[in-house]
């Protein structure tokens, strides 16, 4: 059960085009792809349908949801700035161990198909790329300087993994003082229970 009180607690937060921008992180082939990365990688292992969940959720309603987000940010002259994550060093030494592995497992390297955007969920010209090598974009994307230096208070974040890349840049952001809002249906993990934990969790940031 939800304590009523963490609520007098939530920060209140408005939506304004012109201090307001939506942050997609990680919406690339090595981690939301069923035949790239992670997909890759599972399928070789047999083990495919252990992600079965993940991928039908990115498909089904996490990239629709965020073509229609990417319409009205574009439609409304706000501003979008993607976060990818990847490493840029042929031997990984950019990597901290955290990702590293992962980097590894899934060929997320700068340069490689596995770490473009999505086509589908592609940015426009004009439109802010910033590469992380850790969970967080504020850790190790320097996104808060270009946010600040382009007036944004707020920022609206989707992608994958929820529980990890998305919630840590989200509580980054946080911490530093922006306005933030998690989209529930624009994100993605590996099953019910912790896009719901942590959904919930972040109701009092």
């Amino acid at each position: 059960m939800h304590p009523e009180y963490v609520d007098m607690f939530t920060r209140k937060v408005s939506i304004n085009p012109a201090t307001t921008a939506l942050v997609p992180v990680d919406l690339q082939y090595a981690s939301g792809s069923r035949g790239h990365g992670l997909g890759a990688l599972l399928a070789r292992q047999g083990r495919l349908h252990e992600a079965s969940y993940r991928f039908d959720r990115i498909d089904k309603l996490f990239v629709p949801n965020t073509l229609r987000l990417l319409k009205a940010f574009r439609g409304a002259g706000a501003r979008v700035i993607y976060v990818t994550l990847g490493h840029e060093l042929p031997d990984f030494s950019d990597a901290p161990p955290s990702t590293k592995a992962f980097f590894q497992a899934t060929n997320n390297t700068v340069g490689q198909r596995e770490h473009d955007i999505i086509d589908v969920l592609r940015p426009e010209p004009g439109e802010l790329i910033i590469n992380k090598r850790t969970q967080g974009a504020f850790a190790s994307g320097g996104i808060e300087v270009v946010l600040r230096a382009i007036g944004i208070e707020t920022i609206v974040v989707t992608g994958v993994s929820t529980n990890n890349c998305v919630e840590t840049t989200a509580r980054e952001a946080s911490d530093r003082g922006f306005g933030v809002v998690m989209v529930s249906d624009a994100t993605g993990t590996c099953g019910d229970e912790m896009p719901e934990l942590t959904l919930t969790g972040f109701r009092r940031p």
